[in-house]
C-alpha cells in the first residue's frame, strides 16, 4: 500500500491491526478490490468501525443489515441487497476488508 502510514496486511490483504485503519487506508484497500467507495459506502464502513471499537470484534452481516434497516428504513431483504450491491464480492471479502477488520473466521459471507 502507498499510504503515508505504514500498515501491515496479512496474506489475503486484511489489516493485521485494525487500529491502523483510516479513510485513506480504506480507499486504498477498496482500490485493491477494484472498488470505488461512494458516499453510500462510508456510513456502512463507519458503522462497522464503531461496532469494532465498542466490541473489538467485526460485526457480522446481520448487524450491518440491522443498521441499514434502522438508519434508512430499508426492508431487511432490500438492505441486504443494497449491501451486496455496494460490496459485490461479498461482505467478508470486501466490506470487512475495506473497513479494516481482520479476516473473520468461520463466518457465513451473508
Amino acid at each position: 500500500m502507498s499510504t503515508d502510514t505504514q500498515v501491515t496486511l496479512d496474506s489475503e490483504g486484511y489489516l493485521v491491526d485494525p487500529e491502523d485503519w483510516d479513510e485513506q487506508v480504506a480507499t486504498e484497500l477498496a482500490t485493491s478490490e477494484s472498488l470505488v467507495l461512494t458516499e453510500e459506502c462510508w456510513p456502512i464502513l463507519n458503522f462497522m468501525r464503531d461496532y469494532w471499537m465498542e466490541n473489538k470484534v467485526a460485526p457480522d452481516v446481520r448487524h450491518v443489515v440491522g443498521f441499514l434497516v434502522n438508519e434508512y428504513d430499508y426492508d431487511k431483504k432490500i438492505a441486504k441487497q443494497h449491501l451486496f450491491t455496494l460490496f459485490p464480492y461479498g461482505y467478508v471479502k470486501q466490506a470487512c476488508k475495506i473497513a479494516g477488520m481482520r479476516r473473520p473466521r468461520a463466518w457465513s459471507t451473508g
